[in-house]
């Protein structure tokens, strides 16, 4: 029998934790990965008596890479979670079901993600498919923000998905696109990455056809107008952004 442990990376998730672990128990271990936490994040897992590792946080990918090599030799398959995301009774099973065949060196798993309290599919936030389950030892993430994973092998996919408890209202989804936006921003002006007039204009609304149109953001009525107007406003932002970013390096010189 395959081991399976399930790891949640963590910084001040005190108000998601306990909730997220409860729902890991199917595993043969539960770990939370914490970037040394201010809140109580580490002592209530403790408490539930889930193994804690600290680590110091440099990026998305080192994070997580650092993790699989924290558990290399203990285990043959690793289940990443987020704090604010669930495994359902069925995502459990299926997981347990496949790690016990060599056909893949990773899974990606499906996203049911609420936003503003509601299921929200359209607007490309289904089926949003993470690559979580990984064979221990033939997978690694690269790129700092939006971690991607590198198999040695070929992918599966699951087909019941994780619950995400995502955006819980406005403010929390403005204050994490604009850490998310900066992030882009940076990463475009490190690829010597220039913005040109026309790209503060039609990127923004590219961006808002494509979500609201190409990825369905209108069957979601005024919850998907609303957040691809959001993720478009935030499109112009990143180009703002990395305007400033190439004024403020001009200007160091």
């Amino acid at each position: 029998m395959n081991k399976l442990t399930a790891i949640v990376l963590t910084y001040n998730e005190s108000e998601h934790i306990e909730a997220c672990l409860q729902t890991l128990t199917f595993a043969d271990e539960r770990i939370v990965f914490d970037s040394f936490s201010t809140d109580d994040t580490v002592q209530i897992a403790e408490a539930i008596g889930v193994r804690v590792i600290q680590h110091h946080f440099e990026n998305f990918s080192a994070q997580r890479n650092a993790a699989l090599e924290a558990v290399r030799d203990s285990t043959e398959w690793v289940l990443f979670v987020d704090a604010d995301e669930r495994v359902t009774d069925y995502l459990a099973q299926e997981v347990q079901t496949v790690i016990q065949s060599d056909t893949y060196d990773g899974y990606q798993i499906p996203r049911h993600n609420y936003i503003f309290g509601k299921l929200t599919k359209g607007a490309g936030w289904y089926p949003d498919y993470q690559t979580r389950l990984l064979k221990v030892g033939h997978a690694y993430y690269e790129n700092l923000v939006h971690e991607t994973v590198v198999l040695d092998g070929e992918r599966g996919t699951l087909s019941h998905p994780f619950i995400h408890h995502n955006y819980k209202d406005l403010p929390h989804f403005l204050q994490t696109q604009r850490k998310y936006v900066r992030y882009d921003a940076q990463i475009m002006r490190d690829e010597g990455i220039k913005p040109k007039p026309q790209n503060y204009i039609l990127q923004p609304l590219r961006h808002f056809r494509w979500r609201f149109f190409q990825l369905q953001g209108f069957k979601e009525g005024w919850h998907g107008f609303r957040l691809s107007v959001l993720m478009a406003w935030y499109e112009f932002r990143k180009y703002w952004i990395l305007r400033q970013l190439w004024q403020e390096g001009t200007k160091s010189k």
